[in-house]
């Protein structure tokens, strides 16, 4: 039954293609046969728009969805933060890679004076936002879009003082620049350094090489702060953060949701043991829903649908 070759389906972004490949390698090292496949995505192709204006969570995996659901490949790769809370029906996530770092970084050019008073930074993501203005309120935030090469080139190219990128990315396609720091202050978008594979539910073959690949720890913790996110959002984007670490026989989790301007903001941390972390991530945003998170949401939709 090994001879079935497993097409794997990516995006075809340097970070897409090194993601497949690590796959391929896992796979290939169990004695599995490989082929992988890059489409792309409406998402890199439309790069003049914000992701949140484009009104569709998943607008990375769509493409790549829809060549499942026809037969065009098997499986696919994706960073786990890109994934929508709620798969489409029929595909199941089979793998959970081990995370690598979740940190944020900024990468900026020259000095850091300007932290301390004004300044200009890029960022395309509504949780890098809204978190950076919450603790320099005097700066102001742009949009920017594109693969990593591609905002990296724009940065250079502008009068930004620096742009935020998820630390994991820069650091697996080894273009991270000595001109960075760690934002370890700023909470994580749920999942952030996590690699998942989805399958077909019905492909038992796909499934069961993939679950070889699992790594359980990363996958409860990632579990847990998408149930946060999927809790707290019902399907619209907006300034979320979440964290879940191993510690010991327990899992420590931070959560945040923030205003899209930074000044109002409300968390959630706790702990929890591997044993009951099942509802634990809903239960922590359901708390702080009941203590006004809930308006804040509904008031981010109203602000991004105008």
């Amino acid at each position: 039954m090994m001879s079935k070759i497993i097409r794997i389906g990516t995006r075809d972004s340097e970070l897409a293609l090194w993601q497949a490949h690590t796959v391929e390698k896992k796979l290939n090292d169990l004695g599995y046969k490989t082929e992988i496949v890059a489409v792309k995505s409406q998402g890199d192709l439309l790069l003049d728009k914000p992701l949140y204006e484009l009104g569709i969570t998943g607008i990375f995996t769509k493409t790549l969805d829809i060549a499942m659901l026809n037969g065009q490949v098997d499986i696919a790769v994706h960073s786990m933060k890109d994934v929508p809370t709620a798969l489409p029906i029929g595909i199941v996530q089979a793998a959970v890679l081990e995370r690598a770092n979740s940190v944020d970084i900024l990468v900026h050019k020259g000095d850091l004076d300007f932290l301390n008073s004004e300044g200009t930074i890029a960022t395309g993501s509504l949780r890098r936002q809204a978190q950076w203005l919450n603790k320099y309120p005097t700066h102001k935030t742009v949009d920017i879009r594109g693969n990593i090469n591609t905002r990296l080139k724009k940065l250079e190219e502008s009068d930004w003082k620096g742009a935020i990128f998820a630390a994991a990315g820069l650091e697996r396609i080894n273009i991270k620049p000595e001109n960075y720091i760690n934002l370890s202050w700023m909470v994580p978008a749920p999942a952030q350094g996590a690699m998942v594979v989805v399958a077909m539910e019905k492909d038992h073959f796909c499934r069961e090489a993939l679950s070889k690949l699992n790594h359980k720890e990363t996958e409860i913790c990632t579990h847990i702060e998408r149930e946060f996110l999927k809790t707290l959002e019902g399907g619209c984007s907006a300034p979320i953060g979440a964290l879940a670490r191993p510690n010991g026989t327990s899992i420590d989790f931070e959560g945040v949701l923030y205003s899209l301007d930074g000044k109002e903001k409300f968390e959630s941390k706790k702990s929890c043991t591997f044993e009951s972390y099942k509802n634990f991530g809903k239960d922590c945003a359901e708390e702080i829903l009941k203590n006004g998170a809930a308006a804040l949401m509904e008031s981010i939709r109203c602000d991004l649908k105008k």
